[in-house]
């Protein structure tokens, strides 16, 4: 389902929407113009239709249809791309009346997915995603596509190619849900470790194209992809983040978020995403000089809330404070929110601060005096805890460490000033 990346030159494509009032149609059209360039595309031109309902049979009216025809012939459009979730039979009705190649929005998203998955359940979940969408959109072409069933006990004389794509789909969604069930237990296995280690958990969420891989980058130096585009980032990467007080926590990036995200993706991706709903801190980012700031704030927020993230602390990130103007108004003011800029290393100091106040245990830091003969000790604080600083005295093993409640109760006799 690739539809620019493979071409040999890139496509010019005509971005069209149906504005009926229900959402804010030249947000989701700025939005659908960063999607057709982060697939690969060259979005030319814009253009919306005011309706109280879409046309059932080709979405747009047929006078505005007849409009897009001409524009394309004379503009050398190579795709049509829909801002909406377009029917098999409207799809089909749009390409005869204009010539043109058309896909809609959902196909466009699964389409970046695709070129963006790298890792085995990546590249599982998009696959899952893409014969969910698919299935109910396969279509026969009568009767000239029957053929005699080649196979005993497996389908009859007359079986048409459609039912056998049908089945042959339906056959491969069951295998990819047996994989990703082994890839889930492998990371609840995982998951289970790092509680029973003690690791403390921070995701990183928000919308895409926030500078969510950039922050990542600027906090572990951990390599990841971090471009201008929208889902630069599918798979979730994680890298250790040793902290000011000296605390170790494993940070995670995530996939991130569009508005309207297709019902097909979040269910191919609830597992990542119920991942990240379970960290211990949860960093909400979001670009501070868009203009709807407050909005990915929000619909991040909650949609982890419908993940059941209701008791992990979210700390809100306006990034890339370094290009809010105060001339253009556009100055996010979110309660508790940290202002940073990734780019430069601006506010992450404060950030650092913030995470370790809303760590889930009460971190001690104390200077310990180990007997020789106790010397175990220090082996489990190095093991157990975060030893800061280790030397000899004359009277035993000086240790200085950061030690969590329980070990602070059974260490406290060689506490010292």
């Amino acid at each position: 389902m690739e539809y620019f990346e493979n071409e040999k030159k890139q496509q010019r494509v005509l971005l069209v929407c149906v504005d009926t009032g229900e959402y804010d149609a030249q947000s989701s059209l700025d939005e659908l113009w960063e999607l057709s360039e982060s697939a690969g595309a060259e979005p030319v031109a814009t253009l919306t239709q005011k309706k109280d309902r879409p046309d059932t049979a080709t979405y747009v009216g047929s006078g505005r249809l007849e409009e897009i025809k001409n524009f394309c012939e004379n503009q050398d459009i190579d795709v049509l791309i829909f801002d909406c979730e377009l029917t098999p039979t409207q799809i089909r009705n749009i390409e005869q009346a204009t010539g043109i190649r058309t896909i809609d929005r959902t196909m466009l998203i699964l389409d970046i997915f695709a070129l963006r998955a790298r890792s085995k359940e990546g590249k599982l979940q998009v696959e899952l995603a893409q014969l969910n969408y698919m299935l109910p959109r396969l279509t026969g072409k009568g009767a000239e596509m029957s053929r005699l069933g080649g196979g005993i006990g497996t389908r009859g004389p007359g079986e048409t190619k459609l039912e056998t794509d049908r089945r042959h789909i339906r056959r491969r969604m069951e295998t990819l849900k047996e994989q990703l069930k082994d890839v889930k237990q492998h990371r609840d296995m995982l998951k289970s470790r790092r509680k029973k280690d003690g690791v403390i958990t921070v995701a990183i969420v928000g919308y895409t194209n926030a500078g969510k891989s950039t922050l990542m980058n600027c906090l572990t130096d951990a390599g990841v992809l971090a471009e201008d585009k929208l889902f630069a980032t599918l798979d979730p990467t994680s890298r250790a983040l040793k902290l000011p007080n000296g605390v170790s926590v494993m940070l995670t990036d995530t996939v991130g978020l569009v508005r309207r995200l297709p019902h097909h993706l979040v269910e191919a991706f609830k597992s990542t995403l119920e991942e990240a709903a379970e960290a211990d801190i949860i960093l909400n980012v979001c670009d501070a000089s868009s203009e709807e700031a407050y909005l990915h704030l929000d619909v991040t927020r909650e949609l982890f809330e419908s993940l059941g993230c209701t008791s992990s602390p979210i700390i809100p990130v306006l990034n890339k404070w370094d290009r809010v103007n105060e001339k253009s108004g556009v100055i996010p003011m979110v309660s508790g929110a940290v202002r940073i800029s990734a780019i430069n290393g601006t506010g992450i100091d404060k950030l650092l601060e913030r995470i370790e106040e809303n760590l889930p245990v009460e971190i001690r830091r104390v200077k310990l005096l180990i007997p020789f003969d106790k010397g175990r000790i220090v082996a489990e604080v190095r093991e157990k805890a975060t030893l800061l600083e280790e030397k000899y005295s004359e009277n035993g093993i000086v240790i200085t460490a950061l030690l969590k409640p329980d070990m602070y109760g059974r260490l406290k006799e060689y506490v010292v000033d």
